[in-house]
Protein backbone atom coordinates (compact mmCIF):
# COMPACT_ATOMS: atom_id res chain seq x y z
CA UNK A 1 0.00 0.00 0.00
CA UNK A 2 2.78 2.45 0.93
CA UNK A 3 4.59 1.65 -2.32
CA UNK A 4 1.44 2.38 -4.31
CA UNK A 5 0.98 5.72 -2.56
CA UNK A 6 4.61 6.63 -3.19
CA UNK A 7 4.31 5.74 -6.87
CA UNK A 8 1.15 7.85 -7.20
CA UNK A 9 2.80 10.80 -5.49
CA UNK A 10 5.84 10.60 -7.76
CA UNK A 11 3.62 10.43 -10.84
CA UNK A 12 1.64 13.46 -9.73
CA UNK A 13 4.79 15.51 -9.17
CA UNK A 14 6.23 14.84 -12.65
CA UNK A 15 5.09 17.49 -15.14
CA UNK A 16 4.54 15.08 -18.03
CA UNK A 17 3.89 11.88 -16.12
CA UNK A 18 0.68 10.80 -17.85
CA UNK A 19 -2.09 12.17 -20.00
CA UNK A 20 -4.25 13.27 -17.08
CA UNK A 21 -1.51 15.38 -15.49
CA UNK A 22 -1.82 18.92 -16.83
CA UNK A 23 0.17 20.68 -14.13
CA UNK A 24 2.26 23.33 -15.86
CA UNK A 25 6.02 23.41 -15.19
CA UNK A 26 5.70 26.65 -13.20
CA UNK A 27 2.93 25.16 -11.04
CA UNK A 28 4.99 22.02 -10.57
CA UNK A 29 7.87 24.17 -9.29
CA UNK A 30 5.49 26.08 -6.97
CA UNK A 31 6.20 29.21 -9.04
CA UNK A 32 9.78 29.34 -7.83
CA UNK A 33 10.88 28.48 -11.35
CA UNK A 34 9.79 29.00 -14.93
CA UNK A 35 10.44 26.38 -17.63
CA UNK A 36 13.11 26.69 -20.27
CA UNK A 37 12.05 27.11 -23.87
CA UNK A 38 12.20 23.42 -24.78
CA UNK A 39 9.91 22.44 -21.89
CA UNK A 40 7.59 25.33 -22.68
CA UNK A 41 7.13 24.21 -26.28
CA UNK A 42 6.86 20.56 -25.23
CA UNK A 43 3.99 21.39 -22.89
CA UNK A 44 2.22 23.39 -25.61
CA UNK A 45 2.60 20.56 -28.11
CA UNK A 46 1.21 18.13 -25.54
CA UNK A 47 -1.84 20.39 -25.13
CA UNK A 48 -2.28 20.62 -28.90
CA UNK A 49 -2.10 16.83 -29.26
CA UNK A 50 -4.83 16.45 -26.62
CA UNK A 51 -7.07 19.13 -28.22
CA UNK A 52 -6.33 19.13 -31.97
CA UNK A 53 -9.58 20.91 -32.84
CA UNK A 54 -8.83 23.75 -30.44
CA UNK A 55 -5.06 24.30 -30.49
CA UNK A 56 -2.39 24.32 -33.15
CA UNK A 57 1.33 24.97 -32.60
CA UNK A 58 3.25 26.58 -35.45
CA UNK A 59 6.56 28.39 -35.92
CA UNK A 60 6.71 31.89 -37.35
CA UNK A 61 10.45 32.45 -37.53
CA UNK A 62 13.91 31.54 -36.33
CA UNK A 63 15.97 33.39 -33.73
CA UNK A 64 19.51 34.62 -34.53
CA UNK A 65 20.88 31.64 -32.57
CA UNK A 66 18.77 29.20 -34.59
CA UNK A 67 15.83 28.52 -32.27
CA UNK A 68 12.35 28.11 -33.78
CA UNK A 69 9.90 30.80 -32.67
CA UNK A 70 6.66 29.13 -31.61
CA UNK A 71 3.15 30.52 -31.87
CA UNK A 72 -0.07 28.84 -30.72
CA UNK A 73 -3.37 29.32 -32.54
CA UNK A 74 -6.40 28.72 -30.30
CA UNK A 75 -9.98 28.54 -31.53
CA UNK A 76 -13.21 26.88 -30.43
CA UNK A 77 -14.08 25.56 -33.90
CA UNK A 78 -10.74 24.85 -35.54
CA UNK A 79 -10.35 28.30 -37.07
CA UNK A 80 -6.60 28.22 -37.56
CA UNK A 81 -6.04 30.66 -40.44
CA UNK A 82 -6.56 34.43 -40.70
CA UNK A 83 -8.72 33.93 -43.79
CA UNK A 84 -11.12 31.74 -41.83
CA UNK A 85 -11.17 34.10 -38.88
CA UNK A 86 -11.97 37.12 -41.03
CA UNK A 87 -14.58 35.23 -43.05
CA UNK A 88 -16.36 34.14 -39.85
CA UNK A 89 -16.22 37.62 -38.32
CA UNK A 90 -14.06 36.49 -35.42
CA UNK A 91 -11.62 39.08 -34.04
CA UNK A 92 -8.00 37.96 -33.88
CA UNK A 93 -6.30 38.64 -30.54
CA UNK A 94 -2.51 38.59 -30.54
CA UNK A 95 -1.16 37.85 -27.05
CA UNK A 96 2.59 38.02 -26.67
CA UNK A 97 4.87 37.26 -23.75
CA UNK A 98 8.59 37.39 -23.22
CA UNK A 99 9.50 40.32 -25.44
CA UNK A 100 11.56 41.06 -22.32
CA UNK A 101 12.25 37.46 -21.23
CA UNK A 102 13.01 38.29 -17.61
CA UNK A 103 9.40 39.48 -17.44
CA UNK A 104 7.86 36.12 -18.22
CA UNK A 105 4.52 35.92 -16.38
CA UNK A 106 2.64 35.98 -19.67
CA UNK A 107 4.22 32.70 -20.76
CA UNK A 108 3.27 30.76 -17.63
CA UNK A 109 -0.17 32.38 -17.42
CA UNK A 110 -0.70 31.50 -21.08
CA UNK A 111 0.15 27.83 -20.50
CA UNK A 112 -2.35 27.67 -17.64
CA UNK A 113 -5.00 29.51 -19.65
CA UNK A 114 -4.69 27.27 -22.71
CA UNK A 115 -4.79 24.22 -20.46
CA UNK A 116 -7.96 25.38 -18.74
CA UNK A 117 -9.57 26.30 -22.05
CA UNK A 118 -8.66 23.33 -24.21
CA UNK A 119 -8.22 20.38 -21.84
CA UNK A 120 -9.59 20.70 -18.32
CA UNK A 121 -12.87 22.37 -19.28
CA UNK A 122 -12.52 25.17 -16.73
CA UNK A 123 -12.92 27.86 -19.43
CA UNK A 124 -14.77 26.00 -22.21
CA UNK A 125 -16.36 29.06 -23.87
CA UNK A 126 -13.38 31.43 -23.67
CA UNK A 127 -12.83 31.49 -27.44
CA UNK A 128 -16.29 30.89 -28.82
CA UNK A 129 -16.22 34.28 -30.53
CA UNK A 130 -12.52 35.10 -31.02
CA UNK A 131 -9.30 33.53 -32.25
CA UNK A 132 -6.20 33.72 -30.05
CA UNK A 133 -2.71 33.93 -31.52
CA UNK A 134 -0.31 33.37 -28.60
CA UNK A 135 3.45 33.94 -28.67
CA UNK A 136 4.70 32.30 -25.44
CA UNK A 137 8.22 33.74 -25.79
CA UNK A 138 9.00 36.47 -28.31
CA UNK A 139 12.70 36.93 -27.48
CA UNK A 140 13.66 33.25 -27.52
CA UNK A 141 17.45 33.72 -27.32
CA UNK A 142 17.07 36.23 -24.49
CA UNK A 143 14.83 33.74 -22.66
CA UNK A 144 17.51 31.05 -22.79
CA UNK A 145 20.17 33.50 -21.57
CA UNK A 146 18.87 33.10 -18.02
CA UNK A 147 20.53 34.00 -14.75
CA UNK A 148 19.65 34.82 -11.13
CA UNK A 149 21.28 38.20 -11.72
CA UNK A 150 19.37 39.71 -14.62
CA UNK A 151 16.66 41.68 -12.81
CA UNK A 152 17.86 43.17 -9.55
CA UNK A 153 14.52 44.90 -8.94
CA UNK A 154 12.36 41.77 -9.29
CA UNK A 155 11.04 39.16 -6.85
CA UNK A 156 11.50 35.83 -8.66
CA UNK A 157 11.46 33.45 -10.40
CA UNK A 158 14.83 32.02 -9.44
CA UNK A 159 16.34 32.51 -12.90
CA UNK A 160 15.28 35.19 -15.36
CA UNK A 161 15.91 35.79 -19.04
CA UNK A 162 17.90 38.72 -20.42
CA UNK A 163 16.28 41.97 -21.57
CA UNK A 164 18.07 41.99 -24.93
CA UNK A 165 18.05 39.31 -27.59
CA UNK A 166 21.29 37.63 -28.66
CA UNK A 167 22.38 40.67 -30.71
CA UNK A 168 21.78 42.87 -27.64
CA UNK A 169 18.74 44.56 -29.16
CA UNK A 170 15.67 45.42 -27.10
CA UNK A 171 12.77 44.14 -29.17
CA UNK A 172 10.37 46.58 -27.53
CA UNK A 173 12.32 49.45 -29.08
CA UNK A 174 12.56 47.81 -32.50
CA UNK A 175 9.06 47.91 -33.99
CA UNK A 176 9.77 50.75 -36.42
CA UNK A 177 13.44 50.31 -37.28
CA UNK A 178 13.02 46.49 -37.42
CA UNK A 179 16.71 45.62 -37.06
CA UNK A 180 16.25 42.30 -35.25
CA UNK A 181 15.49 39.09 -37.20
CA UNK A 182 12.83 38.29 -34.58
CA UNK A 183 11.07 41.58 -35.32
CA UNK A 184 11.16 40.96 -39.07
CA UNK A 185 9.45 37.61 -38.42
CA UNK A 186 6.93 39.23 -36.08
CA UNK A 187 6.05 41.81 -38.72
CA UNK A 188 5.32 39.01 -41.19
CA UNK A 189 3.09 37.39 -38.57
CA UNK A 190 1.29 40.70 -38.01
CA UNK A 191 0.75 41.23 -41.74
CA UNK A 192 -0.49 37.66 -42.17
CA UNK A 193 -3.00 37.75 -39.31
CA UNK A 194 -3.69 41.51 -39.13
CA UNK A 195 -4.79 41.22 -35.48
CA UNK A 196 -7.76 43.14 -34.16
CA UNK A 197 -6.27 43.51 -30.67
CA UNK A 198 -2.74 43.23 -29.24
CA UNK A 199 -1.87 42.36 -25.63
CA UNK A 200 1.77 42.65 -24.52
CA UNK A 201 2.71 41.25 -21.09
CA UNK A 202 5.56 42.76 -19.03
CA UNK A 203 6.79 43.22 -15.45
CA UNK A 204 7.37 46.73 -14.19
CA UNK A 205 10.26 48.35 -12.37
CA UNK A 206 9.97 51.44 -10.19
CA UNK A 207 8.08 52.17 -7.00
CA UNK A 208 6.44 49.85 -4.49
CA UNK A 209 2.64 49.95 -4.18
CA UNK A 210 -0.36 47.76 -3.48
CA UNK A 211 -1.41 46.94 -7.06
CA UNK A 212 -0.85 43.48 -8.54
CA UNK A 213 -0.44 45.06 -11.94
CA UNK A 214 -0.76 48.27 -13.90
CA UNK A 215 -2.00 48.68 -17.46
CA UNK A 216 -1.59 51.15 -20.27
CA UNK A 217 -3.61 52.15 -23.33
CA UNK A 218 -2.28 54.60 -25.90
CA UNK A 219 -3.50 58.16 -25.35
CA UNK A 220 -6.68 59.00 -27.32
CA UNK A 221 -4.68 61.61 -29.25
CA UNK A 222 -2.49 58.89 -30.75
CA UNK A 223 -4.99 56.66 -32.52
CA UNK A 224 -8.36 56.62 -34.24
CA UNK A 225 -11.13 58.03 -32.05
CA UNK A 226 -13.42 55.02 -32.52
CA UNK A 227 -10.68 52.52 -31.72
CA UNK A 228 -9.68 54.54 -28.66
CA UNK A 229 -13.29 54.71 -27.44
CA UNK A 230 -13.69 50.95 -27.88
CA UNK A 231 -10.62 50.04 -25.83
CA UNK A 232 -11.31 52.62 -23.13
CA UNK A 233 -14.83 51.29 -22.68
CA UNK A 234 -13.65 47.68 -22.65
CA UNK A 235 -11.03 48.25 -19.95
CA UNK A 236 -12.67 50.90 -17.79
CA UNK A 237 -16.26 49.71 -17.90
CA UNK A 238 -16.01 45.94 -18.13
CA UNK A 239 -12.64 44.31 -17.65
CA UNK A 240 -11.12 46.16 -14.70
CA UNK A 241 -14.28 46.13 -12.50
CA UNK A 242 -14.62 42.37 -13.09
CA UNK A 243 -10.89 41.91 -12.49
CA UNK A 244 -11.00 43.64 -9.13
CA UNK A 245 -14.00 41.53 -8.11
CA UNK A 246 -11.62 38.58 -8.39
CA UNK A 247 -9.57 40.04 -5.57
CA UNK A 248 -6.91 41.93 -7.52
CA UNK A 249 -5.89 45.56 -7.37
CA UNK A 250 -5.07 47.24 -10.70
CA UNK A 251 -4.08 50.74 -11.73
CA UNK A 252 -3.30 52.72 -14.83
CA UNK A 253 0.42 52.70 -15.65
CA UNK A 254 2.37 54.51 -12.95
CA UNK A 255 5.22 56.68 -14.21
CA UNK A 256 6.16 58.92 -11.29
CA UNK A 257 7.20 62.49 -11.87
CA UNK A 258 9.89 61.95 -9.25
CA UNK A 259 10.79 58.35 -8.46
CA UNK A 260 12.12 59.40 -5.08
CA UNK A 261 8.80 60.89 -3.97
CA UNK A 262 5.55 59.43 -5.39
CA UNK A 263 3.54 62.24 -3.79
CA UNK A 264 4.67 64.54 -6.63
CA UNK A 265 2.30 62.79 -9.04
CA UNK A 266 2.36 60.67 -12.18
CA UNK A 267 3.10 61.59 -15.80
CA UNK A 268 2.86 60.00 -19.25
CA UNK A 269 5.73 57.56 -19.76
CA UNK A 270 6.22 58.62 -23.38
CA UNK A 271 5.20 55.64 -25.47
CA UNK A 272 5.82 55.85 -29.19
CA UNK A 273 5.91 53.76 -32.36
CA UNK A 274 9.08 51.95 -31.30
CA UNK A 275 6.97 50.27 -28.57
CA UNK A 276 4.34 47.57 -29.10
CA UNK A 277 1.28 49.65 -28.22
CA UNK A 278 2.52 52.65 -30.20
CA UNK A 279 3.08 50.47 -33.24
CA UNK A 280 -0.42 49.00 -32.97
CA UNK A 281 -1.83 52.54 -32.86
CA UNK A 282 -0.13 53.34 -36.19
CA UNK A 283 -1.82 50.20 -37.53
CA UNK A 284 -5.22 51.55 -36.32
CA UNK A 285 -5.56 48.81 -33.72
CA UNK A 286 -6.23 48.76 -29.95
CA UNK A 287 -3.46 47.45 -27.73
CA UNK A 288 -3.05 46.75 -24.04
CA UNK A 289 0.26 46.89 -22.18
CA UNK A 290 0.24 44.87 -18.94
CA UNK A 291 2.89 45.50 -16.28
CA UNK A 292 2.70 43.15 -13.30
CA UNK A 293 4.29 44.48 -10.13
CA UNK A 294 7.85 43.22 -9.77
CA UNK A 295 7.77 42.97 -5.96
CA UNK A 296 4.71 40.75 -5.75
CA UNK A 297 5.43 37.01 -5.64
CA UNK A 298 5.82 35.30 -8.99
CA UNK A 299 2.70 33.24 -8.34
CA UNK A 300 0.68 36.38 -7.64
CA UNK A 301 1.95 37.95 -10.85
CA UNK A 302 1.17 34.89 -12.97
CA UNK A 303 -2.33 34.50 -11.55
CA UNK A 304 -2.98 38.24 -11.94
CA UNK A 305 -2.00 37.96 -15.61
CA UNK A 306 -4.14 34.83 -16.05
CA UNK A 307 -7.25 36.56 -14.75
CA UNK A 308 -6.76 39.76 -16.74
CA UNK A 309 -6.11 37.95 -20.03
CA UNK A 310 -9.08 35.63 -19.46
CA UNK A 311 -11.37 38.61 -18.90
CA UNK A 312 -9.95 40.44 -21.93
CA UNK A 313 -10.67 37.45 -24.15
CA UNK A 314 -14.12 36.96 -22.67
CA UNK A 315 -15.13 40.60 -23.07
CA UNK A 316 -13.55 40.95 -26.50
CA UNK A 317 -15.58 37.98 -27.69
CA UNK A 318 -18.70 39.53 -26.18
CA UNK A 319 -18.22 42.60 -28.39
CA UNK A 320 -16.57 40.98 -31.39
CA UNK A 321 -18.72 42.88 -33.88
CA UNK A 322 -18.02 46.21 -32.20
CA UNK A 323 -14.26 45.66 -32.29
CA UNK A 324 -14.20 44.57 -35.93
CA UNK A 325 -16.40 47.52 -36.93
CA UNK A 326 -14.21 50.04 -35.08
CA UNK A 327 -11.08 48.70 -36.74
CA UNK A 328 -12.67 48.66 -40.19
CA UNK A 329 -13.86 52.25 -39.83
CA UNK A 330 -10.39 53.33 -38.67
CA UNK A 331 -8.80 51.77 -41.76
CA UNK A 332 -11.38 53.38 -44.02
CA UNK A 333 -10.85 56.78 -42.39
CA UNK A 334 -7.10 56.65 -43.03
CA UNK A 335 -7.68 55.78 -46.69
CA UNK A 336 -10.32 58.53 -47.07
CA UNK A 337 -8.03 61.12 -45.44
CA UNK A 338 -5.92 61.11 -48.61
CA UNK A 339 -8.75 63.06 -50.31
CA UNK A 340 -8.83 65.74 -47.61
CA UNK A 341 -6.65 68.69 -48.62
CA UNK A 342 -6.87 70.14 -45.09
CA UNK A 343 -5.93 66.99 -43.16
CA UNK A 344 -3.24 67.18 -40.48
CA UNK A 345 -1.43 64.29 -38.82
CA UNK A 346 0.24 64.81 -35.45
CA UNK A 347 3.87 63.66 -35.32
CA UNK A 348 4.81 64.67 -31.79
CA UNK A 349 2.89 65.28 -28.60
CA UNK A 350 3.32 67.46 -25.53
CA UNK A 351 2.09 67.12 -21.98
CA UNK A 352 -1.35 68.49 -21.24
CA UNK A 353 -0.76 71.12 -18.51
CA UNK A 354 -4.08 70.20 -16.88
CA UNK A 355 -4.00 67.44 -14.30
CA UNK A 356 -6.67 65.29 -12.65
CA UNK A 357 -6.86 63.96 -9.09
CA UNK A 358 -5.62 60.41 -8.55
CA UNK A 359 -5.63 58.21 -5.47
CA UNK A 360 -2.46 56.14 -5.27
CA UNK A 361 -2.81 52.94 -3.26
CA UNK A 362 0.74 52.77 -2.01
CA UNK A 363 2.69 52.07 1.12
CA UNK A 364 4.15 54.21 3.84
CA UNK A 365 7.69 55.27 3.03
CA UNK A 366 10.56 57.27 4.45
CA UNK A 367 12.96 59.66 2.75
CA UNK A 368 16.47 60.07 4.06
CA UNK A 369 19.63 61.62 2.75
CA UNK A 370 22.13 59.14 1.34
CA UNK A 371 25.84 59.67 1.85
CA UNK A 372 26.46 57.21 -0.99
CA UNK A 373 24.50 58.98 -3.73
CA UNK A 374 24.29 62.40 -2.08
CA UNK A 375 20.59 62.30 -2.85
CA UNK A 376 17.34 61.18 -1.28
CA UNK A 377 16.86 57.48 -0.54
CA UNK A 378 13.26 56.22 -0.49
CA UNK A 379 12.48 53.13 1.60
CA UNK A 380 9.00 51.56 1.57
CA UNK A 381 7.20 49.78 4.38
CA UNK A 382 4.96 47.17 2.66
CA UNK A 383 3.49 46.27 6.05
CA UNK A 384 1.72 49.64 6.10
CA UNK A 385 -0.66 50.28 3.17
CA UNK A 386 -1.40 53.97 2.71
CA UNK A 387 -3.37 55.97 0.16
CA UNK A 388 -2.04 59.22 -1.28
CA UNK A 389 -4.06 61.87 -3.10
CA UNK A 390 -1.80 62.96 -5.94
CA UNK A 391 -2.07 64.58 -9.38
CA UNK A 392 -2.19 62.74 -12.69
CA UNK A 393 -0.52 64.47 -15.68
CA UNK A 394 -0.95 61.59 -18.13
CA UNK A 395 -2.84 63.60 -20.76
CA UNK A 396 -1.21 64.56 -24.05
CA UNK A 397 -1.88 67.21 -26.68
CA UNK A 398 -0.76 67.25 -30.34
CA UNK A 399 2.40 69.27 -30.89
CA UNK A 400 4.16 69.04 -34.28
CA UNK A 401 1.77 68.15 -37.10
CA UNK A 402 2.13 67.72 -40.85
CA UNK A 403 -0.19 67.80 -43.83
CA UNK A 404 0.32 64.39 -45.45
CA UNK A 405 1.18 64.40 -49.15
CA UNK A 406 -0.76 62.52 -51.77
CA UNK A 407 2.27 60.24 -52.04
CA UNK A 408 5.91 59.97 -51.06
CA UNK A 409 8.66 59.28 -53.56
CA UNK A 410 11.66 57.15 -52.58
CA UNK A 411 14.43 57.10 -55.22
CA UNK A 412 15.50 53.58 -56.14
CA UNK A 413 19.02 53.95 -54.75
CA UNK A 414 17.77 54.40 -51.16
CA UNK A 415 17.41 50.68 -50.66
CA UNK A 416 17.52 50.84 -46.86
CA UNK A 417 14.31 52.90 -46.94
CA UNK A 418 12.61 50.56 -49.39
CA UNK A 419 13.69 47.61 -47.25
CA UNK A 420 11.83 49.06 -44.25
CA UNK A 421 8.72 49.76 -46.33
CA UNK A 422 8.78 46.13 -47.40
CA UNK A 423 9.29 44.90 -43.83
CA UNK A 424 6.18 46.78 -42.71
CA UNK A 425 4.04 45.72 -45.65
CA UNK A 426 3.57 49.27 -46.96
CA UNK A 427 2.22 49.38 -50.50
CA UNK A 428 4.07 51.23 -53.25
CA UNK A 429 4.50 51.21 -57.03
CA UNK A 430 7.79 51.39 -58.87
CA UNK A 431 8.63 53.61 -61.82
CA UNK A 432 9.07 51.48 -64.91
CA UNK A 433 11.40 54.03 -66.48
CA UNK A 434 13.28 57.18 -65.42
CA UNK A 435 11.13 60.23 -64.79
CA UNK A 436 11.58 63.94 -64.16
CA UNK A 437 9.18 65.21 -61.50
CA UNK A 438 8.46 68.43 -59.67
CA UNK A 439 8.41 67.50 -55.99
CA UNK A 440 8.14 68.98 -52.54
CA UNK A 441 11.36 68.43 -50.63
CA UNK A 442 13.01 69.23 -47.32
CA UNK A 443 16.39 70.87 -46.80
CA UNK A 444 17.92 69.74 -43.49
CA UNK A 445 20.67 71.72 -41.79
CA UNK A 446 22.47 71.96 -38.44
CA UNK A 447 22.15 68.26 -37.54
CA UNK A 448 22.85 67.27 -33.94
CA UNK A 449 23.33 63.64 -32.93
CA UNK A 450 23.14 61.91 -29.56
CA UNK A 451 26.45 61.52 -27.76
CA UNK A 452 26.13 57.76 -27.25
CA UNK A 453 24.41 54.89 -29.12
CA UNK A 454 20.87 53.73 -28.42
CA UNK A 455 19.79 50.32 -29.68
CA UNK A 456 22.73 50.22 -32.06
CA UNK A 457 22.11 53.68 -33.54
CA UNK A 458 23.22 57.24 -32.93
CA UNK A 459 19.90 59.04 -32.89
CA UNK A 460 19.59 62.30 -34.80
CA UNK A 461 18.31 64.55 -32.03
CA UNK A 462 17.76 67.85 -33.81
CA UNK A 463 18.04 69.63 -37.14
CA UNK A 464 16.74 72.69 -38.95
CA UNK A 465 14.10 71.96 -41.59
CA UNK A 466 13.16 74.11 -44.58
CA UNK A 467 10.51 73.05 -47.13
CA UNK A 468 11.50 73.57 -50.74
CA UNK A 469 10.28 72.74 -54.23
CA UNK A 470 12.55 71.31 -56.88
CA UNK A 471 12.66 69.22 -60.02
CA UNK A 472 14.33 65.85 -59.61
CA UNK A 473 15.32 63.08 -61.97
CA UNK A 474 14.25 59.72 -60.63
CA UNK A 475 15.75 56.45 -61.84
CA UNK A 476 13.63 53.49 -62.89
CA UNK A 477 12.62 51.46 -59.85
CA UNK A 478 11.91 54.49 -57.67
CA UNK A 479 8.92 53.96 -55.40
CA UNK A 480 5.68 55.95 -55.34
CA UNK A 481 4.08 55.44 -51.91
CA UNK A 482 0.42 56.55 -52.03
CA UNK A 483 -1.35 57.69 -48.89
CA UNK A 484 -4.73 56.16 -49.76
CA UNK A 485 -3.78 52.94 -47.96
CA UNK A 486 -4.54 51.64 -44.48
CA UNK A 487 -0.82 51.72 -43.56
CA UNK A 488 -0.49 55.44 -44.36
CA UNK A 489 0.14 56.44 -40.73
CA UNK A 490 3.02 54.00 -40.59
CA UNK A 491 4.49 55.39 -43.82
CA UNK A 492 4.25 58.92 -42.44
CA UNK A 493 6.08 57.90 -39.26
CA UNK A 494 8.86 56.28 -41.26
CA UNK A 495 9.26 58.96 -43.91
CA UNK A 496 8.48 62.35 -42.35
CA UNK A 497 11.85 63.52 -40.99
CA UNK A 498 10.39 65.23 -37.91
CA UNK A 499 8.61 62.10 -36.69
CA UNK A 500 10.26 60.78 -33.49
CA UNK A 501 10.86 57.31 -34.97
CA UNK A 502 11.51 58.29 -38.57
CA UNK A 503 14.22 56.49 -40.46
CA UNK A 504 16.10 59.78 -40.50
CA UNK A 505 15.99 60.00 -36.69
CA UNK A 506 17.30 56.44 -36.42
CA UNK A 507 20.31 57.32 -38.56
CA UNK A 508 19.50 55.40 -41.74
CA UNK A 509 20.10 58.53 -43.85
CA UNK A 510 23.06 60.13 -42.09
CA UNK A 511 25.10 60.11 -45.31
CA UNK A 512 23.08 63.05 -46.69
CA UNK A 513 24.78 65.31 -44.16
CA UNK A 514 28.29 64.42 -45.34
CA UNK A 515 29.90 66.54 -48.08
CA UNK A 516 31.97 64.32 -50.35
CA UNK A 517 33.94 66.99 -52.18
CA UNK A 518 36.17 69.44 -50.34
CA UNK A 519 38.57 72.31 -51.01
CA UNK A 520 42.25 72.50 -50.26
CA UNK A 521 43.13 75.38 -47.91
CA UNK A 522 45.35 77.04 -50.53
CA UNK A 523 42.39 77.05 -52.96
CA UNK A 524 39.89 78.24 -50.36
CA UNK A 525 42.14 81.15 -49.40
CA UNK A 526 41.72 82.57 -52.91
CA UNK A 527 38.02 81.66 -53.00
CA UNK A 528 37.43 83.60 -49.77
CA UNK A 529 39.09 86.71 -51.10
CA UNK A 530 37.20 86.56 -54.40
CA UNK A 531 33.85 86.11 -52.62
CA UNK A 532 34.44 89.01 -50.20
CA UNK A 533 35.48 91.26 -53.06
CA UNK A 534 32.24 90.52 -54.92
CA UNK A 535 29.94 90.58 -51.87
CA UNK A 536 30.52 93.28 -49.20
CA UNK A 537 27.62 91.96 -47.12
CA UNK A 538 29.29 88.55 -46.95
CA UNK A 539 32.54 90.19 -45.88
CA UNK A 540 30.73 92.11 -43.15
CA UNK A 541 29.01 88.95 -41.87
CA UNK A 542 32.33 87.09 -41.78
CA UNK A 543 33.98 89.85 -39.78
CA UNK A 544 31.01 89.92 -37.39
CA UNK A 545 31.43 86.18 -36.79
CA UNK A 546 35.10 86.73 -36.02
CA UNK A 547 34.23 89.28 -33.34
CA UNK A 548 31.33 87.35 -31.77
CA UNK A 549 32.48 83.70 -31.94
CA UNK A 550 35.87 83.07 -30.33
CA UNK A 551 35.93 79.37 -31.27
CA UNK A 552 35.18 80.23 -34.88
CA UNK A 553 37.85 82.91 -34.92
CA UNK A 554 40.43 80.51 -33.50
CA UNK A 555 39.79 77.79 -36.09
CA UNK A 556 41.46 78.17 -39.53
CA UNK A 557 39.38 75.34 -40.95
CA UNK A 558 36.07 76.84 -39.79
CA UNK A 559 37.03 80.23 -41.19
CA UNK A 560 37.77 78.77 -44.61
CA UNK A 561 34.74 76.44 -44.54
CA UNK A 562 32.53 79.50 -43.98
CA UNK A 563 33.22 80.49 -47.57
CA UNK A 564 33.27 77.00 -49.07
CA UNK A 565 29.76 76.12 -47.78
CA UNK A 566 28.40 79.31 -49.34
CA UNK A 567 29.93 78.57 -52.72
CA UNK A 568 28.49 76.60 -55.65
CA UNK A 569 31.18 73.95 -55.11
CA UNK A 570 29.42 73.04 -51.86
CA UNK A 571 25.75 73.71 -52.68
CA UNK A 572 25.99 71.56 -55.83
CA UNK A 573 26.51 68.55 -53.54
CA UNK A 574 22.98 68.88 -52.10
CA UNK A 575 24.28 68.35 -48.59
CA UNK A 576 21.30 68.00 -46.27
CA UNK A 577 18.75 67.47 -49.05
CA UNK A 578 16.33 64.91 -47.62
CA UNK A 579 16.15 62.13 -50.22
CA UNK A 580 12.47 61.27 -49.75
CA UNK A 581 10.13 63.58 -51.62
CA UNK A 582 6.46 64.50 -51.42
CA UNK A 583 3.94 64.66 -54.26
CA UNK A 584 0.75 66.67 -54.16
CA UNK A 585 -2.45 65.34 -55.70
CA UNK A 586 -1.91 67.08 -59.05
CA UNK A 587 1.61 65.69 -59.41
CA UNK A 588 0.44 62.20 -58.47
CA UNK A 589 -2.41 62.31 -60.96
CA UNK A 590 0.01 63.53 -63.63
CA UNK A 591 2.09 60.37 -63.48
CA UNK A 592 1.66 58.03 -66.46
CA UNK A 593 -0.69 55.11 -65.72
CA UNK A 594 2.04 52.54 -66.23
CA UNK A 595 4.56 54.60 -64.26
Amino acid sequence: MNRLLLAAALAASAPFAHAADWTTPAESGHFRTTPDYADTVAYLRKLAEAAPGKLKVETFGTSPQGRPMAVVIASADGTFTPEEAHRKGKPVVLLQAGIHPGEIEGKDAGLMLLRDYAVTGKLPHLLDHAVLVFIPVFSVDGHENSSPYHRINQNGPERMGFRGQSQYLNLNRDYIKADAPEMRDWLKLWQRWRPDLLMDIHTTDGADYQYDLTWYLEDPQKLDAGVSAWQQKLLHDRVIPAYEKRGHLASIYLEFKDGRDPRKGIVNFGSGPRFSTGYAALQNRPALLVETHMLKSYETRVRATYDLVALMLEQTGADAAGLIAANRKADEAVVARARDAHAQVALTFKDDPASTPFTLKGYAFSLSHSDVSNSDWIQYDPRTPRNYDIQNWNGLLPDTAVAPPAAYVVPAQWTQVLDRLDAHGITYRRLARPAKLKVQAYQLDKPQWASKPFEGHLMLRDFALSPTTREVELPAGSAIVPMDQRAANLAIELLEPQAPDSLLRWGFLDAVFEPKEYGEPRVLEKLARDMMAKDPALKADFEHRLREDAAFAASPSQRLFYFFERSPWYTAQDVGLYPVYRLDAAALQGLPPDL
